[in-house]
């Protein structure tokens, strides 16, 4: 599989996923995907809760997910795909702040620079970024002397 096609299945990944927000209150729809070294894909969506400050990001959830299948060292790329949830708007979503925190933590973990593609609900525009220009002067494991653990 070519590149271009790659990213292209992670960002359809990333659409189907924002299908199933759990957005009631924001009413906005954000899918993520990430593809692990082996070439599979493990997703989820933003899911919303009244409290609010309880609500997860849709990249969390599928970080979370990977770290529960033993795989967080395995993370190879995230992309991320978010809109209004009526259709309207077409805009570039990229990862909150906690989001940036979370994949810099995945990134240190892994051991190799991961691109991040941040595309419109459409998935006709796809930006790359990198966690370090997403998250500069990032605060992470290696700040506290953790070094990247390879399960078996």
């Amino acid at each position: 599989m070519t590149r271009e096609a790659e990213i292209a299945e992670l960002v359809s990944a990333a659409r189907r996923a924002m299908a199933h927000a759990h957005a009631p209150y924001s009413r906005f729809a954000v899918g993520a995907a990430v593809r692990l070294t082996d070439g599979s894909i493990v997703t989820g969506c933003n899911f919303e809760n009244a409290s609010y400050g309880l609500s997860l990001c849709a990249e969390t959830v599928a970080l979370a997910s990977v770290n529960a299948q033993g795989r967080f060292s395995d993370v190879a790329a995230i992309a991320v795909v978010g809109g209004a949830m009526d259709g309207s708007g077409a805009a570039i979503v990229t990862p909150c702040g906690r989001c940036r925190q979370v994949m810099n933590e995945a990134e240190q973990m892994a051991g190799r620079p991961l691109s991040i593609y941040c595309a419109t609900p459409d998935g006709a525009q796809i930006v790359e970024h990198t966690v370090a220009a997403l998250l500069p002067h990032a605060f992470g494991p290696a700040d506290l002397g953790i070094t990247p653990v390879r399960k078996n």
